[in-house]
């Protein structure tokens, strides 16, 4: 991975995070947050979509399975929270 991968993966993480801390009512968590919350999103959205069978491609698929993976994660971390 180079250092345009690097960054184009970090920018993506971003805005998942971002987006799903928006979608999920929860607002931002500041930039260092939202990526961190969109590259676990992006793990889990890559691994969910995959058993479900759904291959999102480009730059607009890789942000949807970020979102998706981040918001089903934000979802999961407030059910815990509040056991």
């Amino acid at each position: 991975m180079d250092i345009t991968e690097l960054i184009i993966f970090l920018a993506i993480g971003a805005v998942a995070g971002w987006l799903a801390g928006t979608l999920m009512k929860g607002g931002g968590f500041g930039l260092l947050g939202n990526i961190v919350v969109g590259v676990i999103g992006a793990v889990v959205g890559g691994f969910v979509f995959g058993l479900l069978g759904i291959s999102a491609g480009g730059l607009i698929g890789s942000i949807i399975t970020a979102t998706a993976g981040a918001a089903l994660l934000l979802f999961i971390v407030r059910l815990i929270k509040k056991v």
